[in-house]
């Protein structure tokens, strides 16, 4: 299936490409309005403020990075499985649940629900691994 001319997969790299960019919005969210002096969001020097985050900003952070840690493999395995002529189907319900597990991965981790998140990790992963194999 296609939208726009990118198949479901292709949609869902860029929807995969812009979860580390909410990850950073919400580590950051609410802050903005506030003074610097007062622990509002230091644009001018952003990765110390991050760094002196803590609780669910500092897990978001996290999640952040590793949001982007996870995009190269994904990309690769879209990218493999459209050359290599996987089942449409297959390969776009698969990087939907990619894309879902993701979300759902840094919903666990930002609530600090370690066992959950670790879960939805490897299940992405197994599915990230079935792409290639589509």
């Amino acid at each position: 299936m296609k939208l726009a001319g990118l198949t479901v997969a292709y949609w869902a790299v860029v929807a995969a490409s812009l979860l580390p960019i909410g990850c950073a919005w919400l580590a950051k969210s609410g802050t903005f309005s506030k003074p610097r002096r007062d622990g509002g969001f230091d644009n001018q020097h952003p990765r110390e403020w991050l760094a002196r985050q803590s609780d669910w900003r500092a897990r978001a952070n996290a999640a952040q990075a590793n949001s982007f840690e996870a995009l190269p493999f994904f990309i690769g395995a879209v990218i493999i499985a459209h050359q290599l002529g996987a089942a449409q189907v297959r390969l776009d319900v698969l990087a939907f649940l990619f894309v879902v597990l993701r979300v759902l991965y840094i919903m666990m981790y930002v609530a600090n629900l370690a066992t959950a998140r670790s879960l939805a990790w490897t299940l992405a992963l197994i599915v990230n691994i079935a792409i290639l194999f589509v």
